[in-house]
C-alpha cells in the first residue's frame, strides 16, 4: 500500500484578497503562486483489495493500554520539517489529524506551535468505498467512519459504516466487522456515553440509530416506536451535549428548472435510551430560504449556531427548554463581499473555538468557465469566515474573511488545543494564470489561530486524489 507524501509550500504572505473584515466582491482571487510537482505517482486500483476487504474476518475489538510505554527517539525531520514519525508512542490524550481521500484514512501528527503535519508512516486505513464522513468515541480509541460509492444520482452498492481502532501512535486499522447499509451514510454522530449510533442518510432522507457494545462493537438497530421524520436532504445529526436531544439538519434543496424548492428544517427529537420522539420541527419561513447544512452548540447549551448552505448564512437560535427557538435571533452572512450571479456559492462546515469565543465557517466555490485556454475557475470565495460571539448577547460578528488558497474546502478542523486550523480542499482546480491554464492540486491549507481567534495561513499541503476526492479532515484527541 502507497502513503501519501504531500508537498508542503509556506504560505506566510497574505494575499490582497484576505481581509479583516470582507473580502474583494466577486470577481475571481488570483490564482494561487505555482506549487512545485507534488502527485505521487498513481496508485494501483484497489478494486480487488476493497473486496477483499469485506470479505476477511475481524478480529473482535481489543484495546491494550499502551499510556505507560516509553516514547520513541524523535526521528530525522524530512524536506520542510516534515518528519517520520510512525514509531512514535503517543501518551493518552494524544491528537491526531486524520484526513480522508477517497476510500483511505490517513494519520498526522499535528504540531501546533510549529505549524506542522507529520505524516505517520505507514499509518493507512482502507475502507470499502469513499469515506463520508468519521466521528471518534467519548472514551475508546476508536473512530467510526461512514462510506459509500454513491455519486450524484447513481445509488451505488457499497455503503457502511466501519470502526476504525486508533493505536497509541493513532495509526488507523479496521476493528470489527462492518454495519453494512442500503444506501450512502451521508453524516453520523455517537450520544456522550458511547451507547448509542446515529447515522443520517441524504436520499432518502432518513436516520437510524444502533445499539454500541461496551467494547463500541456496532450492535443491533434500535427499533423505533415512532418512524423518525427524516425531512428532505439529511445532512447532519448531532446530540446536544446534556444528551437529551437529537438534532437532524435536513438542508433541502434549491429549486431547479421544472422542479420547485425543497424546504429545509431541523428536526429536533427527544431522546431517551435510544428512542426517538419528534419534539418539532425549526423552519423559519415554513423552510423556504432556510438551507441549514451543519450546526455546533454554543458554550452552556445557550445558543445554537447554524450554517445555511443555500444562503451563505450564518444563523444564530436561542436554546431553550424544548430546543432551538422557532426563528433565529441573528442571521449573519459568511462572505467578505457579495456572491457573484450565476455561480455556485455555498456556506459549508461550521465549527467553535476550543474556548467557544468564535465561530468559523468554511465559504466554498468551484464553478468553472470556458476561456480560451480552456475551463477554468469562473470565481468565488474558498473562505475561512471568523465571527466574533458577543459574550453578553451571544451574537457573532464577523471580524475575518481569508482565502484558503484552494479550491472547495468541504471539511475542517481545529486543534483542541488551539492555535492551529486546517481547510481541506476535495479536488483539483483547473486556474487562469496569464495566457494559459494550470492545475491548483486538492489538499490542505495549515492556519495559525491567534489568540484573538483570527487567521494566518502558514502553509499548504498537496494532495493526491487518484482514488477519489478530499471529503473529511478531523482533529482527534485520543481517549486516555
Amino acid at each position: 500500500m502507497q502513503t501519501i507524501r504531500p508537498a508542503i509550500h509556506r504560505a506566510d504572505t497574505p494575499p490582497a484578497a484576505d481581509r479583516a473584515t470582507a473580502a474583494a466582491p466577486g470577481a475571481p482571487p488570483a490564482a494561487p503562486p505555482a506549487a512545485p510537482p507534488s502527485v505521487p505517482p498513481p496508485l494501483a486500483s484497489r478494486r480487488g483489495l476493497l473486496a477483499a476487504a469485506c470479505l476477511l474476518p475481524q478480529p473482535l475489538l481489543s484495546l491494550p493500554a499502551r499510556a505507560g510505554a516509553p516514547a520513541s527517539p524523535a526521528p530525522a525531520a524530512g524536506p520542510m520539517g516534515i518528519a517520520d514519525r510512525r514509531d512514535a508512542v503517543a501518551a493518552p490524550g494524544r491528537v491526531t489529524f486524520y484526513v480522508a481521500v477517497g476510500p483511505r484514512l490517513a494519520a498526522y501528527e499535528p504540531d501546533p506551535a510549529a505549524l506542522t503535519l507529520a505524516p505517520l508512516a505507514g499509518a493507512e486505513a482502507v475502507l470499502p468505498a469513499a469515506i463520508q464522513y468519521v466521528w471518534p468515541h467519548p472514551t475508546l480509541p476508536l473512530l467510526y467512519v461512514a462510506y459509500s460509492d454513491r455519486a450524484g444520482d447513481a445509488f451505488g452498492e457499497v455503503h457502511g459504516v466501519q470502526a476504525v481502532r486508533m493505536d497509541a501512535a493513532g495509526a488507523p486499522t479496521l476493528a470489527g466487522p462492518p454495519l453494512r447499509l442500503d444506501n450512502r451514510p451521508i453524516h453520523l454522530t455517537l450520544d456522550g456515553a458511547g451507547q448509542h449510533l446515529f447515522v443520517a442518510f441524504n436520499a432518502p432522507s432518513e436516520l437510524r440509530v444502533f445499539r454500541l457494545g461496551e467494547d463500541g462493537a456496532i450492535g443491533a438497530p434500535v427499533a423505533q416506536r415512532e418512524t423518525p421524520d427524516g425531512g428532505i436532504y439529511a445532512h447532519q445529526v448531532r446530540v446536544s451535549p446534556d444528551g437529551r436531544t437529537v438534532i437532524l439538519v435536513t438542508r433541502g434543496n434549491d429549486a431547479r428548472p421544472g422542479r420547485p424548492e425543497d424546504p429545509g428544517a431541523l428536526k429536533v427529537f427527544d431522546l431517551e435510551a435510544g428512542q426517538l420522539r419528534l419534539r418539532r420541527a425549526v423552519a423559519p419561513g415554513g423552510g423556504y430560504g432556510f438551507g441549514p447544512r451543519h450546526l455546533e452548540f454554543g458554550p452552556g447549551q445557550a445558543f445554537l449556531y447554524v450554517s445555511l448552505e443555500r444562503e451563505n448564512r450564518l444563523d444564530t437560535f436561542a436554546m431553550g427548554a424544548d430546543g432551538p427557538a422557532t426563528l433565529p435571533a441573528f442571521s449573519t452572512g459568511t462572505l467578505g463581499g457579495p456572491a457573484r450571479a450565476g455561480l455556485r456559492q455555498l456556506a459549508g462546515a461550521i465549527h467553535l473555538s476550543p474556548r467557544g469565543d468564535v465561530v468559523y465557517v468554511a465559504n466554498r466555490a468551484d464553478s468553472r468557465e470556458r476561456t480560451e485556454a480552456g475551463p477554468a475557475f469562473a470565481g468565488g470565495e474558498n473562505t475561512m469566515a471568523v465571527f466574533r460571539i458577543d459574550p453578553a448577547s451571544g451574537e457573532p460578528r464577523l471580524v475575518q474573511t481569508i482565502e484558503t488558497e484552494r479550491f472547495h474546502p468541504r471539511c475542517f478542523s481545529l486543534h483542541p488545543d488551539g492555535g492551529m486550523l486546517v481547510t481541506a480542499a476535495i479536488k483539483p482546480m483547473p486556474v487562469r494564470d496569464g495566457g494559459r491554464i494550470r492545475t491548483v492540486p486538492a489538499g490542505l491549507t495549515v492556519f495559525g489561530v491567534g489568540p484573538d481567534g483570527l487567521l494566518r495561513r502558514h502553509a499548504h499541503l498537496d494532495l493526491a486524489t487518484p482514488d477519489g476526492d478530499v471529503f473529511w479532515c478531523g482533529m482527534v484527541r485520543r481517549p486516555g
